[in-house]
């Protein structure tokens, strides 16, 4: 699922996702990468992106190669899913949120079940928007459903208005002007 939010002259593309589960078929597998880079291809470089959803991998606490898409915050041992993940984010440029900030191994855990606690949610933006994230955590005490934690964003987005241009008005500009030119 994908939203587009426009506002003034800012665009912002928010991208939901679900990838396949770990035990699935690999055609399943390489489908979700397909739709997911036909939809991140068709938004135009001038515009933001975030995508956001369950991954069903672990990216672990390692950078292994990945220190330009990722942090070096991360939960667990990386495992096939993490790095279909890593390679997706390195080749469209994108950087994984929820990996560079450095929190509580509670505030980077974003599923547990009875049997385990991992990473499996991520948020994913573009490398030049980087600057926009000020923070991404996990909020341990909010479920979303029964297993998985709410994981936040906080975004800052500046929007300057332009000044209006007065057209066919000279302007007098007072300070250049000397005694030899008065």
């Amino acid at each position: 699922m994908a939203i587009k939010i426009v506002v003034g002259g800012y665009t912002l593309n928010v991208v939901s996702t679900y990838a396949p589960q770990v035990g699935l078929d690999e055609e399943v597998k390489r489908c979700f990468w397909e739709d997911l880079d036909g939809l991140v291809r068709g938004i135009p470089s001038t515009e933001n992106i975030i995508i956001g959803g369950n991954f069903n991998g672990h990216i672990g606490i390692s950078l292994g190669g990945y220190d330009d898409v990722r942090g070096g915050f991360g939960f667990g041992d990386r495992n096939g899913g993490g790095t279909s993940l890593l390679e997706y984010a390195k080749a469209f440029e994108l950087v994984i949120a929820n990996s560079c900030y450095p929190k509580k191994a509670e505030h980077l855990i974003t599923f547990r079940s009875a049997v385990a606690k991992t990473q499996i949610d991520y948020l994913l933006l573009r490398k030049c928007d980087r600057g926009l994230c000020m923070d991404c955590k996990v909020i341990p005490s909010e479920n979303l459903t029964t297993q998985h934690m709410l994981l936040i964003m906080d975004l800052e987005i500046r929007w300057t208005r332009k000044k209006r241009a007065m057209s066919g008005i000279p302007r007098v500009r007072w300070g250049a002007l000397t005694k030899d030119k008065a």
